[in-house]
């Protein structure tokens, strides 16, 4: 079973020489990367002060709630408006102006209201009919019914007509989608008269609607999907739950049945694809002649509602060959690693006695993820504020001509200046957020900088926990006596070593990937706002470049962790560690292939596995095809989404403690490559590892001469 060995490149360094004096992570070791520690410092600082500014100039209410034409928050608590949450619109047809794509407001004059208006009426019906005091409702505070309907519409007192409106974002939209005969109609109108003589078809309002909101479709199916959360979280969270359970199980169980749990790992994840295999071809064959089934998916086009496409059989064929060609891959790889899935299970066996001896090491995650939730927190109120930290501005809106539309103007003074003498019928209402102090046009820069030092601190959480871990299970493997020999507490002294010695080391790691990463999200940026303009050779050259990037930061992502493997053990900078870690790798490259490579896919199955589990009960719980428990299945719009957020959570937790099983591995790995480059098994250098890879690897100890 040994791996063949060669002579290593000299061009790689020279192997790792003995040292009767090394017992481990060194305990004598200095600060490394000072200048980067103290970068780093000054940019939190500046993130503090960014913070600190955003605060006191940003204004979250402006997400909250809705404003009306007069700047004012619709339904905000402690104000006039709080019995008025939503938003009603004067005259909905303005809101197909391209200016509201441009400034996101219409340019018409808007209302809080109490309740948005729930039949058609004109104001010229609701003189005829005595219903001023439900009309006076959705017209300005203090209007004067007993003027004519005429002088009421010319001082913009009240609105042409009413027609019945559904709240939708606190926003008062038309009533759509009642079909007659393909008609569109709006209440039980097709057309109406808006009392100015003039005549609007109900198609006019639909579109209107539309372009008074570009993404309403796409609000409509996330305000479909808060529904389905608000009706299934606490059974999300109960297979969330599980998954935990589950996940603490699997570990558990590797502790004492590595071997025999990574066959069981394997096995089952292959039957877990198979039986997917297999419902979806029960599926699509169940689907042979039913009316539309063989609609394709690109002449269905896009659909908010998603379980259509799960009426059509090549839905379910793709699903079928996406599943085959992933059984088929493993499968493959399987045969072709056949041969080292004995050293691979021997070091997670190894793993398991390390994290069996540092119990603490399984809780450490719970800590770097109630750091990365403070830091995403911290993003996240942040960039909110920042984005509402801009100053109302208002502009002239008219029906008229008027050299002075679109232009800024005071609601203060408007109705004195030279502005509403010469267009009188000229408005000053509120358009969008803006301003044009030297703090708003830094507000880009702001926002940059909070994303930058967003990533910057989310990886130094990460690298932190890398170093923690690394320290305590090189600790485990350099004990010649284990447990004897493991020192007390490894995790607390492996992370004291981190904090006290090598916070710039961490930063600096950190800030090279986390350019990276910026870089990548430019590029995405660029590549969304381009879309539309770009030729093929840019789009060519774009798509290019966000590969390379992408493969860059993989790169960095593998040579950071093992970088960080070394700091833990030698306590150098990052850079000669980096460094010492890239050759130690290169000079056993053939081991690191077949091997590292092996063990990280057994513990990916384990992932896969766990996931497979709690997602195929979760898939026959929502979908309501287990029978017993039918009744307590939620009502849902989209079962997917309940579904999806299980199999996603249950990843993420399955990451968790499987990272920690990676990083011991990985940590084993290179300090096992050392042992192999240090020691010979003699005496005098005796291997450090188990005796079960000493018997895999067909090495021996020997054993100390009895003196007489």
């Amino acid at each position: 079973m040994e791996m063949e060995e060669k002579n290593p490149d000299p061009k790689y360094g020279e192997s790792r020489k003995f040292d009767p004096s090394f017992k481990g992570p060194i305990q004598n070791r200095g600060c490394t990367d000072i200048l980067c520690c103290i970068l780093f410092f000054l940019a939190v600082l500046g993130y503090f002060a960014v913070g600190i500014l955003a605060w006191s100039q940003g204004d979250p209410r402006k997400v909250i709630y809705p404003t009306d034409s007069r700047g004012q928050f619709c339904g905000q608590a402690g104000t006039p408006l709080a019995n008025k949450p939503f938003l009603f619109y004067f005259n909905i047809l303005k809101c197909a102006s391209p200016l509201v794509l441009l400034e996101l407001q219409c340019p018409t004059t808007q209302l809080c209201v109490e309740k948005c208006p729930d039949k058609h009426l004109t104001l010229i019906k609701a003189k005829l009919m005595g219903e001023q005091e439900y009309y006076k409702q959705f017209c300005k505070d203090g209007v004067d019914f007993s003027k004519s309907p005429p002088e009421l519409l010319r001082d913009g007192l009240c609105p042409a007509m009413l027609m019945p409106s559904k709240p939708f974002t606190r926003r008062c939209l038309p009533a759509l989608g009642t079909m007659k005969g393909g008609v569109i109609v709006v209440g039980n109108e097709t057309s109406f008269d808006t009392g100015e003589g003039t005549s609007i078809n109900a198609t006019d309002v639909l579109e209107a609607s539309k372009k008074s909101n570009a993404v309403v479709e796409a609000r409509q199916v996330a305000m479909r999907i808060f529904e389905d959360y608000t009706q299934s979280w606490h059974w999300i969270l109960l297979g969330l739950v599980i998954a935990m359970v589950v996940s603490l199980i699997f570990i558990v169980l590797l502790r004492f049945l590595a071997g025999i749990m990574v066959w069981v790992m394997i096995i089952l994840v292959i039957l877990v694809i198979g039986y997917g295999i297999f419902h979806c071809y029960m599926e699509f064959a169940s689907l042979k002649g039913e009316p539309g089934a063989d609609v394709t998916i690109r002449d269905l086009g896009v659909q908010t509602d998603f379980s259509v496409y799960l009426q059509i059989r090549q839905t379910w064929l793709a699903f079928m060959i996406i599943l085959c060609i992933v059984e088929f891959v493993i499968i493959l790889l399987l045969i072709f690693m056949r041969k080292r899935l004995l050293i691979a299970i021997a070091l997670i066996k190894e793993a398991s006695r390390a994290i069996g001896h540092v119990m603490s090491a399984l809780f450490y995650p719970l800590l770097t993820f109630v750091l990365l939730a403070v830091v995403i927190a911290y993003w996240a109120i942040t960039a909110v504020f920042l984005s509402t930290s801009n100053e109302q501005v208002y502009k002239v809106f008219n029906n008229s001509e008027c050299e002075y539309a679109r232009d800024t103007c005071d609601p203060k003074t408007f109705n004195t200046s030279n502005i509403s003498q010469q267009c009188p019928d000229a408005e000053c209402l509120f358009a969008f957020y803006g301003g044009e102090t030297l703090y708003h046009k830094y507000l880009i820069l702001f926002q940059f900088y909070n994303v930058f030092l967003f990533f910057w601190c989310a990886n130094f959480v990460t690298a932190l926990g890398q170093v923690t871990l690394a320290g305590a299970f090189a600790s485990y493997y350099w004990a010649f006596k284990k447990p004897e020999d493991v020192p007390a507490y490894p995790i607390f002294s492996s992370l004291g070593r981190a904090l006290r010695y090598h916070t710039g080391s961490l930063a600096f790691g950190s800030l090279i990937l986390s350019i990276v990463q910026v870089i990548r999200v430019l590029l995405e940026y660029l590549d969304h706002k381009l879309k539309g303009a770009q030729n093929k050779c840019a789009k060519f050259m774009l798509s290019c470049m966000k590969c390379c990037f992408w493969c860059l930061e993989k790169c960095l992502k593998f040579l950071n962790r093992n970088a960080y493997i070394m700091v833990a053990i030698y306590g150098k900078s990052f850079c000669s560690s980096a460094k010492d870690a890239f050759f130690l790798l290169m000079r056993n490259i053939v081991r690191v292939a077949v091997l590292d490579k092996v063990t990280d896919f057994l513990l990916f199955l384990g992932k896969l596995l766990i996931v497979g589990i709690v997602g195929i009960f979760s898939f026959f719980f929502f979908s309501g095809r287990i029978k017993a428990v039918e009744d307590a299945a939620p009502s849902l719009n989209y079962y997917w989404v309940p579904i999806m957020t299980v199999v996603v959570g249950s990843y993420l937790i399955a990451h968790g403690f499987f990272s920690v099983y990676g990083m011991c591995v990985d940590t084993l790995f290179l300090c096992f490559l050392e042992d192999l480059e240090r020691n010979d098994g003699s005496a005098e250098r005796p291997f450090f590892m188990s005796q079960g890879l000493l018997e895999l690897l067909n090495k021996t100890n020997e054993q100390p001469k009895q003196v007489d």
